[in-house]
């Protein structure tokens, strides 16, 4: 009998592949179950790397701005001696070269040691640098730091403050009396390039000066978004202590009213008492969940209510609020129809907040008169509808202050649906309100 063997029978197989497969079965030619470990070395250097900018780069910016803004003027220092750049210096005036010497020395410092406060103390370092730069050019050095004219113009323009105008008049003023100065020095440059010199020169001031503008707008920017982000968050937590205890305290209030007249009969006594003690601890709870907002460590786990129940109501706990509605002597009539979504953003505390505005409405304008809810679930939206009964609820519109019903306006617009809030022909109010599903958080 003739027998025959695959390419991955031992007998075919190279040399070590035994102890590469050794524990862990066979395996499919051509194919690699296991990561490259060349792959996973580079990412972790890689992974290193950015830990280790990361850190340089916090370090760096916690130093002092005048340490940050050193280095380059040593640059300038350094270059000013290497034998390949001391030719490459700025010259205007046609001033014949002078070789350096200790008084080189004295004026490359000038021109570049400066820079390291350009930006703490701006004017002078202009001052000096030009100082410099003008030694430079009379003496004849023309050194590679002379370039460092440019460099502290831009920087001023940025960070100088106060008495720019003056500052600049004073600049020209000294430009021309060097511009006077090195024609009679020099080889007689014309005016035409004198005045090129000096427009470059405007342009460094002019392109610091852009810098400055767009540096304040961006500021201004900021400021803005962070008040109006602000305000925003201040109107939306007025808003909820509006609905939260206004609900609750009117529902108190009417249970409390309501009990003053039932001291002949204990039993009812006693459950408009206990409805009482149920709406303040209802109304304790939805205030703590509402004030965890104000806690720094709110959202991160770190809370003292990180294990507390959401501060969000969901649609499915109308009920309980219905309840409670009735038990403050309010006929309620409640009906929910569809299934809700899984995830509806915001749109379920909205729909949640306008029956409780309506409820609270119905409570102080018509207590006692008939009131029907119906919330309607779709794949798309949430329709809420609550109605009143009796002329009642028409004191509503008139003698309230209509802040909540305004609050639900606007959190319904918010979210891109319709809001509708007003009495009905033959007495009577209704509120009506289309919640486009998954709106905002």
């Amino acid at each position: 009998m003739t027998e025959q063997r695959t390419a991955g029978s031992p007998e075919h197989r190279p040399i070590g592949a035994a102890h590469r497969e050794s524990g862990g079965g066979l395996r499919t030619a051509g194919l690699r179950l296991r990561p490259s470990a060349d792959g996973s070395r580079l990412d972790g250097v890689r992974h290193r790397l950015g830990s280790v900018r990361k850190r340089v780069g916090g370090v760096w910016y916690r130093l002092d701005v005048v340490v940050r803004d050193l280095p380059f003027g040593l640059l300038l220092l350094i270059g000013s001696f290497l034998p390949a750049l001391r030719s490459n210096g700025t010259v205007i005036g046609g001033v014949p070269d002078r070789p350096h010497d200790a008084l080189a020395v004295v004026v490359i410092l000038l021109e570049s040691l400066p820079l390291a406060v350009r930006r703490r103390w701006p004017a002078l370092s202009l001052a000096l640098v030009s100082g410099g730069f003008a030694a430079d050019q009379l003496l004849g050095y023309h050194t590679f730091a002379a370039s460092a004219l440019g460099i502290v113009l831009v920087s001023t323009g940025s960070h100088l403050e106060r008495h720019r105008r003056s500052f600049v008049a004073g600049l020209t003023v000294a430009y021309v009396a060097l511009a006077v100065g090195l024609s009679h020095l020099g080889t007689g440059e014309t005016a035409a390039e004198f005045t090129t010199f000096y427009m470059a020169l405007c342009l460094a001031w002019g392109a610091g000066s852009w810098l400055r503008t767009t540096r304040r707008a961006e500021a201004e920017r900021r400021e803005r978004v962070a008040v109006e982000t602000r305000n925003a968050e201040r109107t939306r937590i007025a808003r909820e202590l509006h609905d939260v205890v206004t609900h609750h305290v009117t529902a108190m209030v009417v249970q409390a009213e309501a009990a003053r007249y039932l001291t002949a009969a204990p039993e009812r006594l006693e459950q408009s008492l206990s409805a009482v003690s149920d709406t303040g601890r209802r109304a304790i709870t939805d205030l703590r969940h509402l004030l965890d907002l104000l806690n720094p460590d709110h959202g991160t786990g770190n809370g003292d209510s990180a294990g507390a129940e959401p501060r969000t109501p969901a649609v499915g706990r109308l009920l309980t609020l219905v309840e409670q509605t009735r038990r403050a002597g309010q006929p309620v009539e409640f009906t929910e129809e569809g299934t809700p979504p899984e995830s509806t953003g915001s749109s379920d505390l909205v729909a949640y907040r306008v029956v409780q505005e309506a409820l609270t409405n119905a409570l102080k304008y018509a207590h006692g008169s008939r009131t029907s809810v119906t919330v309607r679930h779709g794949k798309r939206e949430i329709t809420v509808e609550v109605g009143t009964e009796g002329t009642g609820s028409r004191a509503a519109a008139v003698g309230g202050s209509g802040r909540g019903l305004a609050g639900l306006r606007e959190r319904v617009d918010v979210l891109g649906g319709e809001f509708s809030a007003g009495a009905v022909a033959g007495g009577g109010f209704v509120v009506r309100a289309r919640i486009p599903a998954g709106g905002r958080p």
